[in-house]
């Protein structure tokens, strides 16, 4: 195993950039590869890495749409929660999916059984040509989760 992938394995953050942007990978997480990480703390708001809907355990997508969707929503749920914030913490959503028209409605219906009830955050949803392993979803997200002083 390489040292990249020992790395990527292990559940901790990396030491802050000279600023205190500090690096996120939750355990329980899907396991990244390649040049990007889950997600980053700057200050009180933690950014989302754009999540698709796969699977922590195998690190494959899940293959229902409509579940597909779900675990998308659940990925970003454990790294915010991973920075002590809540759905209800988040200040912006962007979703991007590769039929408007086919998915839009199971993202309505996924994100109103996670919030609950209103508010829902800001939100833009884009129907993209192509997506990452020519996937149904991807959601980008940011929080607001105030450092604890």
């Amino acid at each position: 195993m390489t040292a990249i992938a020992v790395a990527s394995s292990l559940s901790f953050a990396q030491a802050p950039s000279p600023n205190g942007v500090k690096t996120l990978n939750p355990a329980g997480a899907v396991k990244t590869e390649g040049t990007w990480s889950l997600g980053a703390r700057a200050g009180d708001f933690v950014f989302v890495a754009g999540m698709q809907g796969v699977d922590p355990a195998t690190n494959r997508l899940v293959q229902d749409p409509h579940a597909r969707v779900r675990q998308a929503f659940l990925n970003i749920k454990l790294i915010a929660q991973s920075e002590g914030a809540s759905l209800k913490d988040c200040v912006r959503l962007t979703v991007y999916v590769s039929d408007l028209h086919r998915f839009a409605p199971m993202v309505d219906e996924v994100q109103a059984e996670l919030w609950g009830k209103p508010p829902y955050p800001p939100r833009t949803m884009i129907e993209a040509l192509r997506l990452f392993d020519d996937d149904i979803v991807e959601i980008d997200s940011i929080f607001y989760a105030p450092m604890k002083r």
